[in-house]
């Protein structure tokens, strides 16, 4: 009975050893940032993100039909619920060597069901003034201004990776 006792106090020291070294991981702001996303994810602000939740963020990004296997296999990565602190786990696990230029293409894929490689510019405008860390619309027009847009009016987001991560040719001449 001790040693059950001892082993249970070690695997909590363990697991509070681990949910603090998650918040060593990020900077302060990075914490805020996933804060945000947090709370723009859990649409029924109960601290938890659930399938629910997952479906109506996806439907306020435009994909209606997400495949109910693809959400079970999401929160499977979670090990169980997915609180702040996993879901902040879960990116410094997913963040760990990544390349930036990978994670931000990442997420413009997200945007773009059909996978044409484009965004459509008024999306992506309302996105930005409308969601977690909003635009003005003085920084939409600035990172437009250096944003390759086709006369459609669409944005070939692998280039705009390129611009974000490494900066645009146009500002260096």
């Amino acid at each position: 009975m001790a040693s059950r006792k001892a082993a249970g106090k070690a695997a909590a020291k363990r697991a509070q050893r681990g949910s603090s070294n998650v918040f060593s991981m990020f900077e302060q702001s990075q914490i805020q940032e996933f804060k945000e996303a947090f709370s723009c994810i859990d649409q029924n602000r109960d601290g938890i993100i659930s399938k629910p939740d997952l479906k109506e963020t996806y439907m306020q990004l435009g994909k209606m039909n997400v495949n109910e296997d693809e959400l079970d296999e999401m929160l499977k990565e979670g090990k169980g619920p997915i609180n702040f602190t996993v879901f902040l786990s879960l990116f410094g696990e997913k963040l760990n060597g990544t390349d930036p230029e990978d994670s931000i293409l990442s997420a413009f894929k997200i945007l773009d069901p059909n996978a044409t490689g484009n965004i459509n510019k008024d999306e992506l405008k309302l996105l930005l003034m409308t969601q977690a860390d909003k635009f003005s619309d003085e920084e939409v027009d600035q990172m437009f201004a250096v944003t390759p847009i086709d006369v459609a009016g669409n944005i070939d987001y692998k280039s705009l990776c390129y611009i974000i991560t490494h900066g645009d040719e146009k500002e260096d001449s």
